[in-house]
């Protein structure tokens, strides 16, 4: 029998793992990458129990967790440090049978790169023509972001990029364990600090910006001046050229379908979200891992899997974009602050 063909546009945390699953199906599988090289960057991010278990389904599982550290317990709080909520770690847990595991980005695509052949990937080749792959290919996986070259070739929906009002920063800090991790609420921004391994804490801080609108890291510190402890500690040991700042863009309106004849969307290219609940590389994984399995239950029928696979996985992304982009207005809540925070305070009791 031939052994069937994918080609996987875009070697971030969703493109390496479909090519990691498919290979492992018996899969022929090549990887195309715009960039020079694979970029390994990024601060902390909370694997749940579902993705750990999707990395696990690949051989993975043990590797996760010499990698990474649980994070059980945060809570939220007002700018003075006044205590507003709990974060949902420890609901999350007991559903999940497993605490949330954080781990660097850098560390989880260098753990992906690993299971991948080298010979399949191909960098610095930008798809400008995605219909050629989709003629020498039996499968083609669009898992190239939010300006997904193959969702605009093969996509007829008026979806695209939507500026989501917010500018995120994010960083670490060595040899600095809070007291508390968690998240603190203000006007139109917050402030969250979690840990990422042994003796550093990841940092993060969207803030709505007007688009356009460049801010320096003065700038930042400048809004958080005077908010609790240690947050301006934290950021005044921030250093500039090792802070990431990006524009946070999703996708609007959402996308009828992730899939058309043998091409499939995943990750950012079929649901960018906002920031707010950490879920991005989650739900990537978690369409890799689904898209792998219906082509695994359904060999000879591509197009078949693929409608099945947009079945399982498109309601429950979209259920996530959308608590996605509601708890970002409501951590980043501006006039209605006051009684955001009146109202959490009351579901404490």
């Amino acid at each position: 029998m031939r052994m069937r063909k994918a080609a996987v546009v875009g070697a971030g945390v969703g493109g390496l793992t479909a090519a990691i699953a498919l290979r492992r199906i018996g899969w022929d599988v090549s990887i195309f990458e715009r960039w020079p090289r694979i970029v390994a960057e990024g601060t902390a991010l909370g694997i749940r129990p579902d993705a750990q278990a999707a990395l696990a389904s690949l051989g993975l599982g043990e590797r996760l967790r010499e990698r990474t550290v649980p994070y059980r317990h945060a809570r939220i709080r007002t700018p003075d440090g006044r205590h507003l909520a709990d974060l949902p770690l420890e609901r999350i847990e007991r559903r999940g049978g497993a605490p949330v595991r954080m781990l660097s980005r850098v560390s989880l695509i260098e753990m992906l790169v690993e299971e991948v052949d080298p010979a399949t990937i191909s960098t610095g080749v930008e798809i400008t023509d995605p219909a050629a792959l989709r003629d020498s290919h039996d499968l083609v996986i669009g898992a190239d972001g939010v300006r997904s070259a193959v969702r605009q070739a093969f996509f007829a929906a008026p979806t695209r990029p939507r500026y989501a009002g917010i500018v995120a920063w994010r960083g670490v800090v060595h040899g600095f364990e809070p007291q508390d991790y968690g998240e603190t609420w203000g006007r139109g921004q917050m402030f969250g600090m979690t840990p990422q391994s042994p003796g550093v804490t990841n940092w993060y801080a969207p803030v709505r910006t007007p688009k356009g609108v460049r801010e320096t890291l003065g700038d930042l510190r400048a809004r958080f001046a005077g908010w609790h402890d240690p947050i301006p500690r934290v950021l005044a040991a921030a250093e500039e050229d090792a802070v990431l700042r990006h524009e946070v863009h999703d996708l609007a309106p959402p996308l009828a379908s992730y899939v058309t004849g043998n091409v499939a969307l995943l990750g950012d290219a079929a649901h960018a979200m906002t920031p707010a609940l950490g879920q991005g590389a989650c739900q990537a994984l978690l369409d890799a891992a689904g898209l792998a399995a219906c082509l695994r239950d359904h060999p000879g029928d591509v197009p078949g899997a693929l409608r099945l696979y947009d079945a399982r996985r498109r309601p429950a992304a979209e259920r996530m974009v959308t608590a996605s982009r509601w708890m970002t207005r409501l951590a980043g809540a501006g006039r209605l602050a006051g009684p955001r925070n009146a109202l959490m305070r009351l579901g404490r009791r």
